[in-house]
């Protein structure tokens, strides 16, 4: 799914559009609510999108299912807009076991993307109970998400950190100042690839030390700028207004392309933090932007010691136990909890005497 919908989010994020709507290729009750979620709801496209798939896989499959012998091969031929609200309404907790092992068995989704699968389905038929008089229950309100292992997620050291810094600040490309500014954020603020691409210079407050954010659901929140985030803007927009003749704005983006004046779109950035990755010697490692958002939140919970409460409402997370999975602790930590036991300081008064000839 996520290969299928990540080239239509390559220009601003904060303008995407949902790829697929109005989704004429789907059944009207799905169509509505698509349309519910973009519209009331107010999703992210991208989020959007990403129901549309998983639900259109699935009423594929269920054609199939009710015509004989599913298949993967054949899957993406099946047309769905004909499928009538009788089928829709008629589904069962089967049905949905078996499009479960199904997309495990043929298309080869691992737990995480079944689970995805659930909650599409699980929403799109709490909505037709809810909010429609088509289903007076919900069939599937039983079903079971898979159980997804929780992997610690990759983040850089402190030390990495620095010499990651320190390697965008020592390059001599005539963009140093704005990679440098971007890896700054990225590893003091802990936003989202979509946030950073998103900026505008008007979502800087100097006088206020803030940065607004825009996240998920285009929900706003406000980020504190430490003097490290102050300096390297101001140094990267000094840059830039000095070499206004060269670079011609087209945008009001806080970070722009110094060749076309236009915002960076998420897939350069990669590309920068890849090249400033390299350049640092730590290539190689499966960092990408998003493991510095690990790295942020990481290195504030460890070295910041940063209530998880606050981590949450910093990195704009809904839930506590998202955030949660950021807070795995170092080896650092383990060791001071050891030392600050109580009685670590305890110790045996004299060593036994060697004519001692007592035993247990």
């Amino acid at each position: 799914m996520k290969g299928e919908i990540q080239m239509a989010y390559q220009a601003n994020p904060s303008k995407a559009r949902s790829r697929y709507a109005p989704f004429r290729d789907c059944p009207e009750p799905m169509r509505d609510f698509l349309s519910y979620l973009l519209t009331i709801r107010n999703l992210s496209p991208r989020t959007v999108d990403g129901y549309y798939i998983d639900l259109r896989t699935f009423f594929r499959f269920l054609k199939q299912y009710r015509n004989g012998q599913p298949d993967a091969n054949t899957l993406a031929d099946v047309v769905i807009q004909d499928i009538p609200v009788e089928m829709i309404c008629s589904i069962r907790l089967s049905d949905a076991y078996a499009f479960l092992n199904f997309s495990y068995e043929q298309l080869g989704n691992q737990a995480n993307a079944r689970a995805r699968k659930v909650s599409a389905l699980s929403s799109f038929y709490q909505y037709l109970n809810t909010k429609t008089t088509l289903l007076p229950e919900n069939p599937i309100k039983n079903l079971d998400r898979p159980s997804a292992k929780r992997a610690l997620p990759r983040y850089l050291t402190l030390e990495e950190s620095k010499e990651l810094l320190t390697a965008a600040d020592q390059s001599e490309t005539p963009e140093h100042l704005r990679n440098y500014c971007m890896l700054t954020l990225f590893l003091n603020c802990g936003m989202r690839l979509s946030e950073l691409v998103g900026l505008n210079r008007t979502d800087v407050r100097f006088d206020e030390r803030t940065l607004r954010l825009l996240g998920k659901g285009n929900k706003e929140r406000i980020v504190y700028l430490n003097d490290a985030c102050i300096r390297s803007i101001q140094q990267y927009q000094t840059d830039y207004d000095r070499r206004e003749k060269e670079i011609h704005r087209r945008d009001d983006a806080l970070f722009i392309s110094a060749k076309t004046g236009k915002r960076l779109s998420p897939r350069r950035v990669e590309q920068i933090i890849g090249e400033c990755l390299r350049a640092a010697g730590l290539n190689g490692k499966g960092y990408t932007p998003h493991k510095l958002r690990h790295t942020a939140a990481t290195l504030l919970y460890q070295y910041g010691e940063v209530d998880v409460r606050i981590l949450k409402e910093i990195l704009g997370h809904a839930n506590l136990g998202t955030t949660e999975i950021y807070t795995h602790v170092s080896n650092r930590q383990l060791e001071n909890a050891a030392d600050r036991s109580p009685l670590a300081a305890a110790h045996a008064a004299s060593s036994p005497s060697s004519n001692d000839e007592s035993g247990d």
